[in-house]
């Protein structure tokens, strides 16, 4: 008779526990994988901005973030944000994106920010939210910290056809001795505040190392537009670890250089380029 109790208390036991957790929400932490880098508030919301490394750098920059009231997490909201660099004399904003959901996700927004140049003790940047949920308008805004990268991950020049451009290195982040996928978004500035993609053009690659006699690397494959994200992809064969530099050349549709030029043994580097080393 005592087994008998024994087995009835464990079993009602188990059906309470089950019952219990069938009636209990199992909450999902959508940014465990990612670090905080800031939190900006306004008077009805805070919000929440990550990164996987949890800094905001110069160049090409994936940015999560949620928005929170006092008690939940909001789901439905409608957002768009701008980049300003406030400098001494002027001020100007940078190559983002459109918000979109996190796929997986509910409450986690995503895009991305080009930072074509860091903060200084003089100038810096400001990240202003304009959003709305349930109809109800709301803004927010605050300075970020966008510091300098170590090599040079976004180019900034004038073409021969008068244009301003702005090409940022998205891929690859973790380089390896192989033949690397390599990405890279390309804007031209519109005015100071617009910067639309750049579309069919062609980024021309000479990954180099200076240190070893300049020497390049085969099976590299120039950068053309392909997929659905709109960036330029192709293919970085790294022979070794250590420092390299990839030479650009940026062409238009007609196949005319607007900028780089070609490595030669009288001319060891072009005038735009990438930096990677690893």
């Amino acid at each position: 008779m005592k087994l008998l109790k024994y087995i009835s208390f464990f079993a009602a036991t188990i059906l309470f526990s089950c019952s219990s957790n069938d009636d209990t929400p199992i909450q999902i932490n959508e940014t465990k994988d990612l670090i905080l880098v800031q939190e900006i508030q306004n008077e009805a919301h805070s919000i929440k901005i990550f990164t996987e490394d949890g800094k905001l750098k110069q160049g090409y920059n994936k940015i999560y973030f949620q928005i929170k009231d006092e008690d939940n997490f909001i789901s439905n909201a409608e957002v768009s944000w701008t980049p300003v660099m406030h400098m001494e004399a002027m001020s100007h904003s940078g190559p983002h994106s459109e918000i979109n959901k996190k796929a997986g996700t509910e409450t986690l927004y995503e895009g991305y920010i080009i930072f074509q140049m860091a903060q200084n003790n003089t100038e810096y940047w400001e990240l202003d939210f304009n959003y709305s949920v349930a109809g109800q308008e709301y803004s927010a805004k605050d300075i970020i910290e966008v510091i300098p990268t170590e090599r040079n991950r976004v180019s900034v020049f004038t073409g021969s056809d008068g244009v301003r451009y702005i090409a940022a290195l998205i891929e690859p982040q973790a380089p390896k001795v192989a033949v690397n996928d390599i990405s890279a978004a390309i804007f031209r500035m519109e005015n100071m505040m617009s910067f639309p993609m750049v579309n069919s053009y062609t980024l021309k690659i000479d990954p180099r190392m200076p240190s070893m006699g300049n020497h390049s690397s085969p099976n590299n494959e120039d950068l053309f537009q392909a997929g659905l994200d709109d960036f330029y992809h192709g293919k970085l064969s790294l022979t070794m670890s250590g420092y390299w530099k990839i030479n650009l050349q940026l062409l238009n549709e007609a196949g005319e250089v607007l900028k780089g030029e070609e490595v030669t043994e009288t001319n060891e580097s072009s005038s735009i380029y990438f930096e990677i080393e690893f």
